[in-house]
């Protein structure tokens, strides 16, 4: 497989993340990491923060690369050349939404969209769920690669 995208708004990158991205690496040549610009929703980081989160966290993976994208991910896929989304599931409700958008995207692009099956060490992971444990000074260090552990301190320290 050639190229291959992981699209998410990553507020912060997981270690579920990372994991999808690992996997995502070991069936591809290049792994685009492509962060999500969404002007109607303020985020915990700025979107420069969580690229050089992702960078940094990923530096053990060289395949993976970071972006940004704004606007239609088909577009994105079609501009760089991607072959393949790669989204990673939780639970049966990601599924749901995750089918929809799979099905748009194949209509608009077609790019095909390949499902990974979430570790099951990372199933209940979600950035929300990282921020309000973090929020409350919770240990999220076998959540998050060290980076983010770091940035989520400072951030919550303020």
């Amino acid at each position: 497989m050639q190229k291959v995208v992981c699209p998410g708004s990553f507020d912060p990158v997981t270690n579920g993340h990372i994991d999808v991205f690992k996997r995502a690496s070991d069936i591809s040549n290049e792994v685009v990491v492509a962060v999500l610009v969404n002007h109607s929703k303020a985020g915990l980081f700025t979107i420069e923060e969580r690229v050089e989160l992702i960078r940094e966290s990923c530096k053990h993976l060289p395949k993976v690369t970071v972006e940004t994208f704004d606007g239609l991910l088909v577009d994105f896929c079609r501009d760089r050349g991607v072959t393949a989304i790669v989204k990673g599931l939780r639970a049966v409700s990601d599924f749901d939404y995750e089918l929809q958008m799979s099905q748009m995207n194949y209509q608009l692009g077609p790019v095909e969209t390949l499902f990974v099956a979430t570790n099951p060490l990372y199933s209940f992971l979600s950035s929300s769920l990282v921020r309000e444990v973090a929020r409350h000074g919770g240990d999220i260090s076998t959540s998050v690669p060290k980076p983010v552990a770091q940035a989520l301190k400072a951030k919550y320290q303020k």
